[in-house]
């Protein structure tokens, strides 16, 4: 397969103009995004990756589930294409680079290539998954999932956000209900850029991650039942408190993820207490669970400890516990072939790497499912994510977007 020259890299000044272009529809409100999937936002920076896309010579299509594949033909249209691409629906108070740094490096591939008059044998395909984030549609990578045959179309189109709008309605509402059927489209691999999303790269110093697993997730909603009663006049021994139970499980759950160091995350992510009166003492508890590693073993365990740990918690103060799992995936390992040519691509470069877990779910965790995937990480600052502070450097935009373009194109062959 005839890899890239050592002196081949993108253009990186365009890449970031790309970026803060892009990051100019759905301002947040100091200086990150609001762009939330199949809203008006999303459709306007829809329309506007379809025009970069036409503008650099590729095809535009578009599945039942508003993914959008950009193609940039190869010389031998009998080979499957190499995908490249990400997301570019952000959370309500989400960043200018999560997600969006991996479509916009995919664009700034082809672009590259029509600069040099490089061809490749394969297609380069170049995806914006729908819905990656999930925070209007539960659950995340919404769109990949149904591509990949982990959802049915049907079972999507009904999903419902906070304001009961059905996500196949409003697919349609935007425009972007496509012609061809999801998943029907074939691929021979898929390349994913992402910032980190956590602290280790910039806190050691290293310009790529090559992402060789993917932790496993479990999500599990808790109920915990007590009685209501008078703040004031129910005495301490007296009361059956649904929100301390809720506490001292919370505190339980980080004392768990502590024990499978250093790989185990886990905390409460949302909370809602009943009835939420300031001279209450709560009377029920709900609350959702978020256990990962990338080991299926611990994440059960993990499972198991809260469950037997916190029973003997809710047994001294009286309460009754219901656990029902919201959620789950199960941890992912990356193509070897996939991952050796993210590496190698960085060490032809010159950039420090290192391996590394990703610690988030990604639509390349579920399209690993149909095809052999890897992806290439860069840092951030402060490890921080789905945040309108989140922050990167150009250097580090470009840098990822270079081991991203060699890994492609050597996959996709480069034609003598």
């Amino acid at each position: 397969m005839s890899k890239p020259a050592d002196n081949m890299h993108i253009n990186s000044p365009r890449l970031w103009d790309s970026l803060m272009e892009m990051a100019k529809i759905g301002p947040g409100v100091r200086g990150g995004n609001n762009r939330q999937t199949l809203t008006d936002e999303d459709a306007e920076g829809r329309h506007l990756f379809k025009r970069w896309c036409e503008e650099a010579g590729m095809t535009v299509g578009i599945d039942s589930m508003g993914n959008m594949f950009a193609r940039h033909e190869g010389t031998d249209p009998s080979l499957l294409p190499v995908m490249v691409g990400s997301h570019l629906d952000t959370q309500p108070t989400g960043g200018k680079y999560d997600g969006v740094l991996g479509v916009l490096a995919g664009l700034e591939i082809i672009r590259s290539l029509n600069d040099m008059g490089i061809k490749t044998k394969r297609a380069i395909e170049v995806v914006n998954w729908t819905n990656e984030e999930g925070t209007r549609f539960a659950p995340a990578m919404l769109a990949s999932g149904v591509f990949a045959g982990v959802h049915t179309q049907d079972w999507a189109y009904d999903r419902e956000d906070a304001e009961g709008l059905k996500f196949g309605d409003e697919l349609k509402r935007i425009g972007f209900v496509g012609d061809e059927p999801v998943g029907e489209r074939k691929l021979h691999a898929m390349f994913e850029l992402h910032i980190e999303q956590g602290p280790i790269l910039e806190d050691e110093n290293v310009d790529i991650g090559v992402v060789t697993h993917g932790q496993g997730l479990n999500w599990l909603q808790v109920t915990l039942t007590g009685k209501e009663s008078h703040t004031g006049s129910t005495p301490m021994p007296k009361r059956v408190n649904a929100g301390l139970g809720a506490a001292r499980i919370t505190e339980l759950v980080n004392d768990i993820a502590l024990r499978y160091a250093p790989h185990a995350v886990g905390a409460v992510g949302h909370m809602d207490v009943y009835p939420n009166s300031r001279n209450i003492i709560p009377g029920k508890a709900v609350f959702t669970i978020d256990f990962r590693h990338p080991n299926k073993d611990v994440i059960t365990a993990m499972e198991q400890a809260l469950r037997f740990e916190g029973r003997e918690i809710i047994e001294e103060i009286g309460l009754t516990m219901e656990i029902e799992q919201a959620g789950a995936f199960d941890p992912v390992t990356f193509d070897e072939g996939c991952v050796s040519a993210v590496r190698n691509a960085a060490v032809r470069l010159g950039y420090s790497h290192r391996d590394i877990v990703s610690g988030a779910g990604h639509d390349a965790c579920w399209v690993n499912r149909v095809a052999p995937t890897a992806m290439v990480m860069c840092p951030c600052v402060d490890g921080l994510s789905h945040n309108e502070d989140e922050e990167i450097s150009p250097e580090w935009a470009g840098a990822g977007a270079d081991v991203l373009f060699h890994a492609v194109v050597e996959t996709a062959e480069i034609v003598e």
